[in-house]
């Protein structure tokens, strides 16, 4: 890889970053303690039955979303500090490069297509 598709990966790295982080933000607080971990808030829609049901299901599905969200800045996270460490795009399973084609598409990725393919038990 030469340095300008470093470069284009690591900006796409790091505008994904922030979308997440807003993303979260927007039904979580940032826990000051773990960093890139986010707790989300119980929401509060009033005081009837009806309400308080919606609550607990609302809480629910922003559990599911903050762990999905959390995994992807975790990902992303990730491979800005195998860029800083020139350990980039290198398949952690097998240890071959991973096409570049792929990386562009998909930067946070650690895995050739073959390897993850293998791993999800793909055909």
């Amino acid at each position: 890889m030469d340095a300008n598709q470093i470069s284009t990966i690591k900006s796409k790295l790091k505008s994904e970053k922030l979308r997440l982080q807003e993303e979260l933000l927007q039904f979580a607080d940032q826990d000051k303690n773990v960093k890139e971990n986010f707790n989300a808030k119980f929401p509060s829609f009033g005081d009837d039955i009806d309400e308080n049901a919606a609550e607990v299901a609302a809480y629910s599905d922003n559990l599911t979303l903050e762990n999905t969200l959390e995994k992807e800045l975790r990902d992303v996270q990730t491979a800005l500090e195998l860029i800083e460490k020139d350990m980039y795009g290198t398949c952690k399973y097998c240890k071959k490069d991973i096409p570049i084609e792929r990386l562009l598409v998909r930067p946070s990725s650690t895995s050739c297509v073959a390897c993850k393919k293998t791993l999800t038990q793909e055909l």
